[in-house]
């Protein structure tokens, strides 16, 4: 169950939804070592090393598979837009700069945050092992893509892992705000279970909704669900090309934090959105979202903790644990036979089958879209007939 960050204006197609029809777009399937070669050959023709491309791809990929359309291949415009200006230097290394037995900080150096958030919780995991937890904060980044990527590994490590991080936009209104002030402010925490292919991953904005699933939305010419989107008055905007702008002008109203409405408890998803904002910002010593409105790199923070069941003595029987509780929700009765309770992760999981037999979606528009990013590159383009 995903949502995500960040106001990234480039279109993407989406996939139907099971028992949904398909939308307006022209989607093509593409096998996804092509569409992994395709971004690898456009990070090589930018300058990024090659083992930070292969990172940065990997996780892009594992996105795409995962379901999660904003949030892999289709980024790369949005990434081209940032190292033409400037914005990003594509081959930087993250530095460790400070660091005790516990926690460490991280300077990404205005670097892609993919490759510098995997070793951050690749750290956090190797501080684990030896002392039960481990906690890494990392700041200069930029967009790391799926904040559930890195969760999970500290569950394919065998522990329970948690990422938050701030985005670069001022997209959410607070609750009773007029104006947007806060980031969609993600969560992610992954647990293992007895099945190593099934761990509990929860990945969630704190925000209704993300950006990027409203400019899904205003590509698609679909009209947007009441309450997603609030103008300058609290009012809701359904019309998804005037929502998607105003996000983009983060003038007045916005995006609604987690719940909607006041009436429906958004000072929950607004309380969780400034937590977030502390953890990743304020504890890394990234920007608030307000203070963004300069040139410049985007200096997004992120946070990764890793917990090891082991340091509660826990090593044997957290797996089941957590396995039990993930099957009793499983068989709980639903309220339609064709609508079975899920729980997180799932969907992604079962996108990610789905995909991997019959191939990762692309909207004719967004291969337009690579196929300029190529040419400007001079990298090939690897998905025209594939």
């Amino acid at each position: 169950m995903t949502a995500q960050t960040d106001d990234i204006p480039t279109p993407t197609g989406e996939a139907a939804p099971p028992g949904q029809a398909a939308t307006k777009a022209a989607l093509r399937r593409f096998h996804p070592e092509v569409v992994r070669a395709q971004i690898l050959a456009v990070l090589d023709a930018w300058g990024m090393p090659e083992d930070l491309a292969a990172v940065s791809a990997d996780v892009m990929v594992d996105t795409d598979l995962a379901g999660i359309d904003s949030h892999g291949i289709s980024m790369l415009p949005s990434y081209q837009g940032l190292v033409d200006e400037g914005r990003m230097d594509i081959a930087a290394r993250p530095l460790v700069v400070h660091e005790t037995a516990t926690t460490a900080l991280l300077d990404a150096q205005d670097g892609l945050g993919h490759p510098t958030t995997a070793e951050a919780m690749a750290l956090a995991v190797a501080k684990a092992r030896t002392a039960g937890m481990g906690a890494v904060a990392v700041h200069r980044s930029h967009h790391f893509g799926a904040a559930g990527y890195y969760a999970r590994i500290a569950a394919d490590a065998g522990m329970v892992g948690l990422v938050t991080t701030t985005t670069r936009a001022r997209a959410v209104v607070p609750t009773r705000g007029s104006t947007p002030l806060l980031g969609t402010n993600p969560i992610a925490f992954a647990a293992p279970t007895t099945d190593p292919e099934r761990p509990f991953l929860l990945d969630m904005s704190t925000s209704s909704v993300a950006v990027n699933k409203v400019k899904v939305y205003d590509f698609l010419d679909k009209p947007l669900p009441a309450g997603w989107v609030l103008d300058g008055q609290g009012l809701p905007v359904t019309d998804p090309h005037a929502a998607h702008a105003r996000l983009r002008a983060q003038e007045e109203g916005g995006l609604t934090p987690l719940g909607g409405t006041e009436a429906l408890s958004s000072h929950k998803g607004y309380g969780l959105g400034v937590m977030v904002q502390i953890l990743a910002g304020a504890l890394s010593g990234a920007l608030f979202a307000p203070e963004k409105g300069r040139p410049g790199p985007d200096d997004i923070g992120h946070f990764c903790l890793a917990i090891d069941p082991a340091a509660f003595g826990g090593a044997e029987t957290f797996r089941p644990a957590v396995s039990e509780i993930v099957d009793t929700l499983h068989v709980h009765p639903s309220t339609s036979p064709d609508r079975p309770v899920l729980v997180a992760g799932d969907p992604e999981r079962l996108a990610r089958a789905e995909r991997s037999e019959h191939g990762i979606p692309i909207s004719d528009a967004l291969l337009d879209l690579l196929a300029g990013i190529c040419t400007a590159a001079g990298a090939d383009f690897l998905l025209e007939g594939a």
